[in-house]
């Protein structure tokens, strides 16, 4: 557009503005029809600047600026005369400033433009006198042009810095988790959103509140678009939330993912999510893996990356879940040590690749034969426990030079003895792509078999199994993986439980049912209890060490092996129950429970 096509522009815009003023009914809403136009003709040919105040309830910008169907950037307004050094610093612009790259705040005749939340320009068109007329400024007409040819001419530069992008995507995915709280509280009590939230709580996640269910929706968004970024072939056009094809390996997931970040997502979130996914497109997905490969020097960037990702969304999140990557030698080493003690305690010939089987009984009670070894990982996190035993039982089959038999080994020994749980959605669904790789790869002819899935189930392995799934449920696939883990929880005799569960003194699992197991109570039987000692309480004043979170999923993992008769328990763990006296009892119950205990203390509790 030539300078005289823009002062043309602004001159129209200005009399509009006049004229919006003389009504003297004018609102912030009233002159957004004048502000869309200039945007649109200083743009030029291809761009169009949609106004949808569906989308202000949730707090999103009131203006998406678009060339030939592209955002470029946003516009946020505010009712003119607006103090908008106080508006800048309020949390609204904090929260689209870290969000979003390329944004215009403007009160309609002052304007600020933030690339990458940076203010990079401002400009004033003017001011209203007495009479309703605005005292133009003439050297701020060119000024607001030149804001607006680089606001309409910003190109976000690549991303290829794993931090760097972690940064940018939870920054979008706070936005994304505030836009889900928003409709909640418009919805009340019924919505499609709310009866959601009543599903996971009804028959997955006791005491699910909305604002965990908002933190749930936006990591499933952030985290699903991710590894489907991961797999994307640029070959196939750029990447797109329509594009997007999440490698979900239960229906349960496929679902969950089109409800927050697919086809189906709420048309008021649905910006958020697409800029998300412009976000991905324009990353560099080679570097940012090399980039992050060689700052932590370890092998799997793509599941290490969320802890990245999680410290910048939600450090306290991450604090109270304990997430926290575990070094690859030290799972390498456990794992291997459960293969060595299933090979040379239990007479298991094929250690975690053995396919015994124990009697058992089906679901009418006919005896049926049942695999010995079962797996289970109950704080799962994002898979690298299970992604082992996976890689050290297909050593084991290539090993004994039965490589080519692996999808059959897959299908009808593998995928019925593996199992998971894990409470965050986002490390529940990189653990589901992880293991999908590991165990198919590029070269293993392996597909999921039908009617078949990973049995890495989303469930707090602290809280008791549900006798039921009654309750709204926006499909039938939530109700079925409610199913399947209570099934590992309540029926299945794990023989194996490994990995790192969450080390947190200010626990989050506050159930019940853990709380009465640590005491010895399992419904109307009697275990063994952490808070006596040969049947004698404590007497500690303050026994809140026992509290902690590996104290518990301990627990929890020596109920289960004991519940099946056998077993091995192989964890990282803090190291202060080995000699603080608070863990008496707990060292006492352990004690009692297993023949052997083999202990490498690093003389960590960090």
């Amino acid at each position: 557009m030539t300078d005289r096509d823009a002062a043309g522009a602004l001159r129209d815009y200005r009399r509009e503005l006049e004229r919006t003023r003389a009504t003297g009914q004018a609102t912030e809403h009233s002159y957004r029809p004048a502000l869309r136009t200039l945007a649109q003709e200083l743009g030029g040919a291809g761009v169009h600047a949609l106004n949808e105040p569906s989308r202000v309830a949730c707090g999103a910008p009131d203006f998406i600026v678009e060339r030939r169907g592209v955002p470029v950037g946003h516009i946020e307004c505010k009712d003119v005369g607006t103090d908008l050094n106080r508006d800048e610093c309020s949390k609204q612009l904090k929260r689209y400033r870290a969000a979003l790259p390329n944004l215009i705040l403007t009160d309609y005749l002052r304007f600020r433009w933030y690339a990458d939340g940076e203010l990079r320009e401002t400009a004033r068109l003017g001011r209203f006198d007495r009479r309703g007329r605005i005292a133009v400024n003439r050297e701020g007409l060119g000024r607001v042009a030149e804001l607006f040819r680089a606001f309409l001419a910003a190109d976000a530069p690549s991303i290829g810095q794993s931090r760097e992008l972690a940064k940018r995507m939870a920054a979008k995915a706070q936005l994304l988790r505030d836009g889900v709280k928003h409709i909640l509280r418009e919805e009340g009590q019924s919505g499609p959103l709310r009866d959601l939230q009543a599903a996971y709580r009804d028959v997955l996640i006791a005491r699910l509140s909305a604002d965990q269910f908002a933190d749930l929706q936006a990591q499933t968004a952030a985290y699903g678009l991710f590894a489907a970024r991961c797999l994307h072939d640029p070959k196939n056009g750029p990447f797109t939330r329509r594009s997007a094809v999440f490698a979900a390996t239960t229906p349960f997931l496929r679902e969950v993912f089109g409800h927050i970040a697919g086809p189906g997502v709420d048309s008021r979130l649905a910006w958020i999510v697409d800029d998300l996914a412009r976000l991905l497109d324009r990353a560099d997905m080679a570097e940012i893996l090399a980039d992050f490969g060689r700052r932590t020097r370890r092998e799997d960037p793509v599941v290490h990356f969320y802890e990245d990702f999680l410290a910048a969304y939600n450090p306290k999140e991450r604090e109270v879940r304990g997430v926290y990557y575990t070094p690859e030698p030290v799972v390498s080493y456990i794992v291997r040590s459960v293969d060595c003690i299933l090979r040379a305690s239990f007479g298991l010939g094929d250690g975690l690749a053995d396919t015994a089987t124990i009697a058992g009984r089906g679901p009418e009670g006919q005896s049926k034969a049942s695999p010995r070894v079962l797996i289970l990982d109950p704080a799962a996190g994002t898979g690298t426990f299970l992604r082992e035993a996976v890689a050290t039982i297909r050593a084991t089959i290539e090993g004994k030079g039965l490589g080519g038999a692996w999808p059959d080994y897959v299908r009808d020994h593998l995928l019925p003895r593996l199992f998971g749980f894990e409470l965050l959605m986002a490390p529940y669904a990189i653990c589901h792509l992880k293991l999908a790789l590991e165990i198919g790869g590029t070269d293993a002819g392996f597909r999921m078999p039908d009617g078949q899935r990973l049995g890495v189930f989303l469930t707090n392995a602290l809280e008791e199994a549900h006798e039921g799934t009654a309750g709204a449920l926006f499909a039938h696939e939530i109700a079925r993986e409610a199913a399947g883990a209570d099934a590992v929880k309540r029926e299945k005799p794990v023989m194996v439980v490994l990995g790192n569960p969450p080390y947190s003194g200010e626990s989050a699992n506050k159930g019940a049912w853990i709380k009465a197991l640590l005491r010895g109570e399992d419904g109307a039987a009697r275990t063994g209890s952490y808070f006596e000692v040969d049947g004698k309480p404590l007497r500690e004043r303050n026994p809140k060490w026992l509290d902690d979170d590996y104290v518990k999923f301990i627990r929890f993992a020596q109920w289960r092996i004991e519940s099946t008769g056998e077993g091995v328990l192989g964890f990282v763990t803090n190291h202060g129950y080995l000699d603080n006296p608070t863990f008496r009892g707990m060292r006492k119950s352990l004690m009692e429970a297993f023949d052997e205990i083999h202990l490498l203390d690093l003389h960590g509790n960090a």
